[in-house]
């Protein structure tokens, strides 16, 4: 057998796919981060038509012109961020977004400052890039959020980049305004890139999305569709930066997969200018749901906080079996150590399931593993 490369025997699957090999077909998910609600019928329907029109070629390497102007339309009225077409590359998801922009920037030896806890992805894109992980703790006391003074303890002359992730995957923590510009003032003071993942920006609740790249030339901003809009499976994200970053994120996207899907294209262009009610309506519902299992999980003695965005709680539960005795119970829920040492004593429950199936999840959780 022929050895995989190092750079591959670093990292280990995701714990999150893990915990689906452990339980019966029948029980209530709590573990994956997937909307249950279908894509929009008006995005349906475009896709529909390109199909039927025959848009099964090949587009622009960054996608296709009309829907990048649209996304530069986006990024003014939502983020406040100023770019063009050229400097619009959209990509495989946001997922791609993160391998291009490690694969474009880390070197080896190169320190990323990284949220502790923080999605299990980043750790893996830094390490098949060779670089080193400097972990920034966001503790319980402070709702998980990333504070700027903790990260300015952390810079060092090997400091490249720091990963943004407002809300929070897996916490729900959305950054304060006052952090976020300061970290972007620490990125022009100390020249280091931030590489702000903002695919969760539009799930929030009483509360307000602030990008870095306001404030700082050194940003790639991430995001998506697959969240907002219930296009998971469509794998359809973009992102952008000033040129220089383009042109070089260009040379890993080209190489890796030439372009986004046709299908997905339209769908997105769609999404972006066609109403908005159903994401409203999604956004409404997830602050329901939050607030029954926040509520559910405090009464039954696991400190949660109320989170503010995305479709995550983190409660501490330094029970070291029960993500184990839950998934026996049928329920899925995912250990918070896999996002970061400091997610250790706290469990990852997604609420992007229905209402219903959250009231039994809690149901089964008090009956049979709290007093069980």
């Amino acid at each position: 057998m022929i050895n995989p490369a190092k750079r591959t025997r670093s990292i280990e699957l995701s714990l999150i796919r893990k915990m689906f090999e452990v339980t019966n077909p029948d029980a209530i998910n709590l573990g994956i981060g997937e909307p249950d609600f279908d894509v929009p019928q008006n995005i349906k329907d475009a896709m529909k038509k390109s199909i039927d029109e025959n848009e099964t070629h090949y587009t622009p390497n960054k996608g296709y012109i009309e829907l990048r102007e649209e996304i530069v339309k986006k990024f003014k009225s939502d983020n406040g961020i100023n770019t063009n077409p050229d400097n619009v590359i959209v990509t495989v998801g946001a997922s791609e977004g993160l391998f291009m922009c490690a694969q474009t920037f880390i070197d080896p030896g190169d320190e990323v400052i990284l949220p502790d806890p923080s999605f299990l992805s980043y750790e893996a894109c830094i390490k098949m890039a060779e670089g080193t992980i400097v972990p920034v703790n966001c503790t319980m006391e402070n709702e998980f959020k990333l504070k700027a003074d903790d990260v300015l303890e952390k810079i060092t002359p090997k400091t490249k980049a720091i990963m943004l992730n407002s809300p929070s995957n897996p916490t729900g923590a959305v950054m304060e305004k006052e952090d976020i510009k300061a970290i972007a003032d620490l990125s022009m003071d100390n020249d280091f890139l931030i590489i702000s993942d903002e695919i969760y920006e539009k799930i929030i609740y009483d509360k307000k999305h602030y990008s870095p790249a306001r404030y700082s030339d050194n940003v790639i901003t991430l995001n998506g569709f697959s969240k907002t809009y219930a296009m998971t499976g469509l794998r359809i994200g973009y992102l952008t930066g000033n040129e220089n970053y383009i042109e070089e994120l260009l040379k890993i996207h080209q190489y890796n997969a030439a372009c986004v899907n046709t299908t997905a294209q339209r769908g997105a262009y769609e999404a972006l200018t066609g109403p908005q009610e159903e994401v409203n309506k999604m956004v409404g519902e997830f602050k329901r749901r939050r607030d029954l299992i926040v509520s559910r999980l405090n009464e039954m003695g696991y400190e949660t906080v109320n989170a503010e965005g995305a479709f995550y709680v983190f409660p501490k539960i330094e029970d070291k079996d029960f993500v184990q005795k839950a998934a026996k119970a049928g329920v899925i829920t995912v250990p918070g150590v896999a996002f970061g040492s400091n997610g250790e004593n706290h469990i990852r429950m997604s609420y992007a399931n229905s209402y219903e199936n959250i009231e039994k999840a809690m149901d089964i959780l008090e009956g049979r593993v709290v007093n069980g």
